[in-house]
């Protein structure tokens, strides 16, 4: 009887995905004829709603190149496709525990979640500035001593921040937000000083403000930190797909040409241009095709 109990326990194990184990995404998706990709709600221009339940962006074009090339690995043009809005907080959980399969963001690619998941090339280089009212006078950190700063929670720049503000004793008032609108929200009603994020997002939701002339981005970047889409863990098959993609964009110029659509073109929904010439780290990285982490 218990060696019976044993064997249909052992049987049992072999049946159950626990959370965090990296299953074989394209064989998932091939079972279930179905793939889901995540989307924030206003990480502006890598992913963001220009309506309702209407994700749009560079990472969300990305995505949908990937879906391309998933459905010529498996030979299936019928996948059907799952977008889930995630917060800055919740993605790598929702990664992990396989409602999520690819997530292409305003991600940082750092070693500490290199632990928990794994990245595709980079394609994106920033590091943390600060949003504020034009009329506030502000034009740097030293100017914020002691005032209210709002941050996205989950971000590694409220890390960053944190740390700088410890090493200059600037006596910050740091709010935590669920998102960068919220925080946007609070320095254009003026219950913050500033908004501490990274600059591209900053640009992204200057442009998309209604009245985009009261703000300004400001400071010098606390750091340089690159963005990469997100895979499970373990699952090279898949992260091989997805660097294919990128890297195939990189080397034929679709990627540039991808860049200026939503990093020099109007865009949606106010038909306002971020202007933000690709950097250096960046240029660079169209030959690397690194997929190396921030520290």
């Amino acid at each position: 009887m218990k060696r019976s109990v044993l064997l249909a326990a052992a049987a049992l194990a072999c049946t159950i995905t626990l959370p965090g184990y990296a299953a074989d995404t394209l064989g998932t998706v091939a079972a279930n004829n179905k793939i889901t990709f995540a989307y924030r709600d206003s990480s502006v221009p890598f992913s963001y709603l220009a309506g309702a339940d209407k994700p749009v962006g560079f990472g969300v074009d990305i995505s949908n190149a990937v879906l391309a090339a998933v459905k010529k690995e498996l030979g299936k043009n019928d996948i059907q496709v799952g977008w889930q809005s995630v917060t800055s907080a919740n993605r790598i959980p929702l990664l992990v525990n396989g409602t999520i399969d690819l997530e292409c963001g305003s991600t940082t690619n750092n070693s500490a979640r290199g632990k928990e998941v794994s990245f595709a090339t980079n394609y994106f280089y920033t590091g943390t500035r600060l949003m504020v009212r034009k009329s506030s006078g502000i034009q740097n950190w030293a100017e914020l001593k002691g005032k209210k700063v709002a941050i996205t929670t989950g971000t590694t720049n409220m890390q960053v921040v944190r740390r700088y503000n410890d090493e200059k004793s600037l006596n910050l008032e740091i709010i935590g937000t669920k998102d960068h609108a919220d925080a946007a929200m609070l320095v254009e009603s003026g219950r913050a000083d500033a908004f501490a994020m990274d600059d591209i997002l900053l640009f992204g939701l200057k442009a998309n403000a209604k009245d985009p002339g009261v703000l300004d981005v400001v400071g010098e970047s606390l750091q340089v930190e690159p963005y990469a889409c997100m895979v499970r863990k373990d699952d090279p098959k898949f992260k091989a797909l997805v660097d294919g993609v990128i890297n195939g964009m990189m080397k034929t110029g679709e990627f540039t040409k991808l860049y200026d659509k939503w990093f020099m073109q109007p865009i949606a929904p106010r038909n306002q241009a971020i202007g933000l010439p690709m950097s250096q780290e960046l240029k660079d990285n169209l030959t690397a095709l690194s997929d190396k982490p921030a520290t």
